[in-house]
């Protein structure tokens, strides 16, 4: 499906670059530049998801700002990045999989609703919607281990390096210790099996698939309405430009307008999808690391437990914990995501004699 804001009645159209589809990538070159990409991208914002996930643990609040200065203090730059490396190794995985279940949902599903009879609009939601919520859960088979691993190496300590007070030890983390993530692989699949590795895969899907599908879908909208006022202002340029005898012909933006406008609609996106799933990750990033004890043995805790212990610490409010960093990582991710993502495709594109052969 092309994607091209116009006003219905108006002189003046926006000449938008048509969307590509997946049949019109070179796979190898899509996998190779979307590995080396986000890869980057990762590295980037990954000390926003290590404060987020400390504040998710702590039992009392705890600024980002205090605990940021209390991490450099203790930690140095470091402890932002525990448990890159893992995180990283699964980073190109599942990367792979998320992106080839969208591309693929997103178009089979534009098509299907086209033929249904939908308008373009309708349709790009919907098979936006689709696709976000298919690539989710085809990316959480690599990513729910990679969490677990890489989430406990981030608090590993951290009662150590935190704000002095008892009131911010950890309750129950993890008591084993692990010296990277291969380690952490290793003892938890001794101890557990491979359930410790996909513990929290349940909230995990209930979390990320109506979160991509949101965003997604409101990415689409917002896409529509801003460029619709993009049209708006360009149709009145073009009004003024035939009332004083020139022609209009209509409206072509550069890519440093494309980019910015991809970027507003990416962060507009990430606020309702942080907003209506925060309390959902917050319940998940406990279960991941956090263990109850049962006749002086650790035990995982359950989804009631979990938030029977959050109401307590802190009410409703608790689930909102780290929500300040979840909406920067998920505003600035989701921008770079878009803007990396929408770079990737044009680079992986096949030249036109691959595309008519």
């Amino acid at each position: 499906m092309s994607l091209s804001a116009a006003e219905d009645n108006s002189a003046s159209e926006i000449h938008i670059p048509a969307d590509i589809d997946w049949h019109m990538l070179d796979k190898s070159k899509f996998f190779f530049f979307g590995a080396a990409l986000f890869s980057g991208v990762s590295a980037a914002l990954y000390p926003i998801v290590v404060l987020k996930t400390r504040q998710q643990v702590f039992p009392t609040q705890i600024s980002s700002l205090k605990l940021s200065l209390s991490i450099m203090n203790h930690e140095g730059v470091r402890g932002f990045y525990r448990g890159f490396g893992t995180s990283l190794m699964g980073t190109i995985p599942a990367r792979a999989l998320y992106m080839t279940a969208l591309e693929i949902t997103k178009s089979s599903v534009g098509t299907a609703t086209v033929r249904l009879g939908c308008s373009d609009t309708t349709a790009t939601a919907i098979a936006n919607a689709a696709a976000g919520l298919s690539s989710a859960m085809a990316a959480q088979l690599v990513w729910t281990p990679i969490d677990v691993v890489s989430q406990r190496l981030m608090v590993q300590d951290c009662n150590a390096s935190s704000i002095k007070s008892s009131k911010n030890m950890i309750p129950s983390s993890s008591s084993c210790r692990y010296v990277n993530g291969i380690d952490g692989f290793r003892k938890i699949l001794n101890a557990d099996g491979p359930r410790g590795l996909y513990r929290g895969f349940g909230i995990s899907i209930l979390t990320y698939a109506p979160s991509n599908a949101v965003w997604w879908a409101s990415y689409s909208v917002a896409h529509r309405l801003v460029w619709g006022c993009v049209g708006c202002y360009a149709n009145k340029k073009d009004e003024k430009a035939v009332n004083g005898g020139g022609r209009g012909c209509g409206y072509t933006p550069n890519s440093k307008e494309m980019v910015a406008v991809q970027g507003v609609c990416a962060a507009m996106a990430s606020g309702v999808s942080a907003m209506i799933t925060m309390p959902l990750d917050t319940i998940k990033t406990r279960l991941q690391v956090l263990d109850g004890e049962e006749n002086g043995r650790a035990r995982p805790l359950t989804v009631m437990q979990t938030v029977k212990n959050l109401v307590k610490e802190g009410g409703f409010a608790a689930c909102y914990r780290g929500l300040g960093p979840r909406w920067v990582s998920m505003a600035l991710s989701a921008t770079t995501m878009i803007t990396t993502y929408e770079l990737l495709k044009r680079l992986s594109t096949k030249n036109r004699e691959s595309l008519t052969s």
